[in-house]
């Protein structure tokens, strides 16, 4: 009986993180961007645009990364950056984490020199890469 107790409490100890486990989709499933992504990626109040300024939208191609396709959307409102929303992304929990600060850091640094998320940096890359292929086409 003196064993019984502690095993038992071990035991269920160690299925506690095995029931919580919730395995990733299929990594080559994509999905538009989550409404945490978009209202992240909502038009900040641009200090530095003239109040008249057109806003021009720009998509950028999408990057094939190893985790999924991803694909990025730019609005531009004079030559800021004004809102950035995930076109295409991989399904996957860490991809959902890193895109509402990789699209808070885009508008902070108003350019696509931003830095990996840790724990995604495969679609950091693919992020990067279709962010600048869409800042280059915009000419910003």
């Amino acid at each position: 009986m003196r064993r019984a107790l502690p095993v038992l409490a071990l035991t269920v100890a160690g299925l506690i993180p095995l029931w919580r486990y919730q395995p990733s989709e299929d990594s080559t499933t994509t999905t538009p961007a989550t409404s945490t992504a978009e209202a992240v990626g909502t038009p900040a109040p641009s200090s530095g645009a003239p109040s008249g300024a057109s806003a021009r939208v720009v998509a950028g191609p999408t990057v094939t990364t190893q985790k999924g396709d991803v694909q990025v959307e730019v609005t531009l409102t004079g030559d800021r950056i004004s809102a950035v929303r995930m076109l295409r992304q991989p399904n996957s929990p860490q991809t959902k984490g890193a895109v509402p600060t990789l699209v808070q850091e885009t508008l902070d640094a108003q350019s696509a020199d931003i830095d990996t998320v840790s724990g995604a940096t495969v679609t950091s890359e693919g992020y990067r890469k279709s962010l600048q292929a869409a800042l280059d086409e915009a000419g910003a």
